[in-house]
């Protein structure tokens, strides 16, 4: 998977297509990601002993990798994004838009 954990990347589809966020978690068997503050689902939960909160709450639910795009740092935009092999024989993600490396 070309997106990792804490990429910045912008939704580009869906119902919070524009929004912003930091790639919580990385989903690579099913091909999602967990981005902060979007996607949002309520979950009703009941109480498990002493340790779990009860009632309705609200967290992120998964995205598929196709609906997000990377923020590249440099250039401020949703790009995509390529590799390139540095000198020492390193393997590292490049931006296709303005070619600065990510990593």
């Amino acid at each position: 998977m070309k997106i990792r954990r804490d990429d910045t990347v912008v939704v580009i589809a869906g119902r919070d297509k524009g929004k912003r966020g930091k790639v919580r978690q990385s989903l690579k068997r099913e091909s999602c990601v967990v981005v902060e503050g979007v996607n949002m689902v309520k979950r009703h939960t009941r109480p498990r002993g002493t340790v779990r909160q009860a009632g309705i709450i609200e967290r992120e639910a998964p995205l598929h990798i196709s609906n997000v795009m990377l923020l590249c740092p440099k250039c401020d935009h949703p790009a995509r994004l390529g590799f390139r092999i540095l000198e020492d024989g390193s393997r590292v993600r490049v931006c296709r838009r303005c070619h600065e490396v990510i990593d």
